[in-house]
């Protein structure tokens, strides 16, 4: 279900801080309280393989988002005893100790399950028995919210598929852009180069001088 330039829902979700404090996250309510863009992602487990790798290249980057004004939330459907186990294990045994920003713990699949992005299937037989396969974890999703709570990315990564943390930084600067100058962005466009006009004329010329 592509939630792409609507509202990103408005649920509150358990959550641990690097504290060890539970909190309560509404990531809706982040974004327009806090006036900011907030970078929600996805991971499927703690305690596993790729997750940590990408937890830690979040959490390099952390400067960068900060500098764009945009909030960074992890999210699994973990609860948040695991995430403060794992989150107090040592890097070189695994774990993701040194990450600050919040988790969130999303055991009841409350919200995964509005987004649709758990792996579950449904299944019946013949006489109409209900039935379920998969992991009934999450894909590797990321969502980009703007200042009103409106998505204006999503991607899904299947579970062995690392994410590129630079490329949201791009995204981010890009819709920025776009607020700031009403602009678009072409294909490969980066901090510094040139947009266009959303017209022929701007389109002609952009394609003319590249």
């Amino acid at each position: 279900m592509a939630i792409v330039g609507k509202k990103f829902p408005s649920v509150s979700i358990d959550a641990m801080s690097d504290m060890g404090d539970d909190l309560k996250i509404n990531v809706f309510e982040e974004a327009v309280n806090k006036n900011s863009k907030v970078l929600l992602f996805w991971y499927p487990k703690d305690f596993t393989f790729v997750c940590p790798t990408e937890l830690h290249a979040f959490q390099a980057a952390l400067p960068e988002f900060e500098k764009r004004n945009t909030i960074v939330i992890g999210a699994s459907c973990d609860t948040n005893e695991v995430h403060f186990a794992w989150l107090n294990t040592p890097k070189d045994n695994g774990g993701i100790e040194g990450v600050t920003y919040p988790i969130l713990a999303d055991t009841h699949r409350q919200l995964s399950g509005i987004l649709d992005i758990l792996d579950q299937e449904v299944n019946y037989d013949e006489e109409g028995n209900e039935s379920f396969s998969g992991s009934n974890v999450t894909f590797r999703a990321t969502y980009l919210i703007d200042e009103t709570g409106k998505v204006f990315h999503e991607s899904v990564n299947d579970m062995p598929l690392g994410r590129n943390v630079k490329e949201y930084l791009r995204l981010i600067d890009a819709y920025a852009h776009v607020q700031k100058h009403g602009e678009v962005c072409p294909a490969n466009w980066e901090e510094g180069k040139e947009a266009m006009n959303a017209n022929r004329t701007g389109v002609a010329e952009y394609l003319a001088a590249n």
